[in-house]
This record gives structure tokens, sequence and C-alpha cells, in this order.
């Protein structure tokens, strides 16, 4: 299942906006920095110790990307606030890891949150983590929660100079994060899919609650995925509207494949909560059809006693004067008699296939 669906927001009760605490679980002792500055015949990539060290690269004509892992230092965030002029509530929210995804215009810059998601294949569940991002002129700074390889592909292809990523600003940039961050919703679905075909199979076979816990969690976390990743959209169709400062043509028309795959993604999302609630209708209905072979063959062996019940309970009364109490083979023949019923009526159960 989904893990950490609400992160707890009591520390900052009372407190005026754009006040800097970090809400949300650490997940990495240090911070990590990585830089990576570029244009079309320069590369540079390193992992500054400080944070003051990133600032030489504000406004050198050059793509700067800086990437943070980890938030809990509060200081290095409000650093990095400070040096790029990000609004405090810019500061806050990506600090307050509960955040639905979004993206907002700051003028000279653009605010994205969006949530990127593992699955972990020890625990069988999903791991959720914020990313933000921010959009600059010549910058981007992305924060996540936690050091990981998801842009590692991202990186390399800056590095090898693969595609037009060299050639782009800082808005192609961006475009790539959030196309490797879509891209990651499907290795997660697929995951989902591989579960969902195990647990469709042993419901197939033999239903258990314990493949009912399954679908439970599954299903929580299809409604978790589905309201982290409908928003991506709405970040998508915001990003389009971007001024052509921070937003090129030419890179528009690649956010529409972006956008194409995020429906594929909650179509995919969709497809699957239907699978789910179809599972539980066989589950329940695999358990209805076991309940109901189980009375029938109940009923049937009732039936085949009332008979010979009732043979006995006749034989059972205190009457002193009953022929057969003085005969030789009375009890050979009632017990015969009530055998022969007993088979008889077995027979014929059987015949209509009722046994």
């Amino acid at each position: 299942m989904v893990n950490n669906h609400i992160k707890k927001r009591g520390k900052k009760h009372g407190l005026p906006p754009g006040t800097l605490i970090h809400v949300g679980e650490k997940k990495s002792e240090k911070v990590k920095l990585t830089l990576v500055d570029y244009n079309e015949k320069i590369f540079k990539e390193f992992n500054p110790e400080r944070v003051e060290e990133c600032f030489t690269y504000k406004n050198k004509k050059t793509v700067t990307w800086v990437n943070v892992d980890g938030l809990h230092d509060v200081k290095t965030i409000e650093k990095i606030g400070e040096c790029f002029q990000l609004h405090p509530l810019v500061l806050e929210d990506l600090l307050n890891t509960d955040q639905r995804p979004k993206v907002e215009d700051y003028g000279d810059y653009l605010f994205f949150v969006l949530k990127l998601f593992y699955h972990d294949e020890d625990e069988k569940e999903i791991i959720v983590e914020q990313v933000s991002i921010v959009l600059g002129e010549d910058f981007v700074i992305s924060f996540q929660e936690q050091p990981s390889d998801v842009f590692n592909n991202l990186k390399d292809r800056i590095s090898q100079s693969k595609g037009r990523i060299r050639k782009a600003g800082a808005d192609y940039l961006v475009y790539s994060l959030l196309d490797t961050i879509v891209d990651h919703y499907f290795l997660v679905l697929e995951k989902v899919g591989e579960q969902l075909g195990v647990v469709e199979e042993r419901l197939t076979r033999d239903p258990t609650p314990k493949a009912l816990k399954v679908l439970q969690s599954l299903k929580r976390d299809m409604i978790f995925l589905r309201k982290a990743i409908w928003p991506v959209r709405e970040v998508i169709a915001g990003f389009e509207r971007a001024t052509e400062k921070l937003l090129k043509k030419s890179t528009g028309l690649y956010l529409r494949d972006v956008h194409d795959h995020t429906v594929q993604v909650i179509d995919t999302i969709e497809t699957f909560r239907d699978m789910i609630g179809g599972m539980q209708d066989i589950y329940l209905s695999s358990l209805s059809h076991k309940m109901n072979e189980v009375m029938k063959v109940l009923t049937a062996i009732s039936t085949i006693f009332i008979p010979l019940t009732l043979i006995a309970s006749i034989y059972g009364m205190n009457f002193k004067y009953m022929p057969e109490l003085n005969w030789r083979y009375g009890y050979i023949g009632v017990m015969s008699f009530m055998l022969v019923i007993g088979l008889l009526l077995a027979y014929y159960f059987k015949k209509k296939e009722w046994l």
C-alpha cells in the first residue's frame, strides 16, 4: 500500500504564512547537492560541498540545474531561496511534503509540485515522494526528499549530448523532468498490474481472506495514485500557458506528448480500479457459491435423515402393544428398511445433481 498518505501538520498550527518548517519524514541524513551546468558546447557536473558554490553559476548564459536531495535542512533551502529570489511561500510549499500537484506563476519563474512513486519489491508497497521544481529563465532547481536514480538517465543525456537537450533552454530541461516523472508512473503501474494478475489467479482458484486484504490495499493505492496524478494534467496545462520568456513555442509542442502520457496513466488507473472492483465481486460471489454448496449438502443430508428420524421416533414411543416389538426380525427389518430409504434418497439426489 502507499505509505505516508498524510503528513503531520500540527507543528505549523498558528504560524504565519511563509514560516519555513519541514513537514514530512527525514529520508536522508545529509542534504546532497548536484549541479549541472551546460550549453551546446559546455558541460560541467559536480557535487558542491556548500550551497554557496552554486551561486557563482547564476546568470552565466548557460543552463544551470541544481538538484537538492533532502529537505530537512531548512537553512540550506533558505539560502537557495535568497540567492534565486524565491518567494517565502514557495519555500514553505516545497518544505511541506503533503502538497497537491500544482504549478504557480511568480512572474520571473514557475514553481511546480509533483509526486514521484517507487515500487518497493520487498514490501510490495508504493512509496511516494514529493518533487518540487523551480524554472527560471536560465536555471532549474529541483528538490527531492531523498537521493534517487530517477533522473540519472536525463543526466546521461545531457553529458553525452543526446537529442536536443543541450541545444535547448531551461524550459526543455523542465519538460524532460516532467516526462521522466510521468514515465516513471508507468513502471509503478506495471508492478501493480502484475500484482493484480497474481491476485486474480488466486481468487479463481481459492478465494481467501488474505487475497481480499491484498485487494483492499491495492484499492487504497489506486485511490491515492488517482488523487496524486489527476492534477498533473492541470500542471502541464499551466506550464503551456507560461510566457514566452519561460516557455518557448518549440518546447510547448513536446508538452502535448507528456499530456497524452498522463491521460494514459489516468486511464490505466481507472481500468485497475474497475478490475479491483470486479475482483471483489468475484471474491464475494465465490464465498456465496461455496456457502450455497455447503448448505446444499447439509440440506440433502438432513432430508435423507428426516424419514429415518420419523421411523426411529415411532419405535421410540412407549406403547406396550406394538406388533413389531415381539417379532424376531423386527430390529433387522426396520434397520434394513431405513437403509433402503436412505440409499434411495441419496441416489435420487445424485441423479438430480444435488449432491
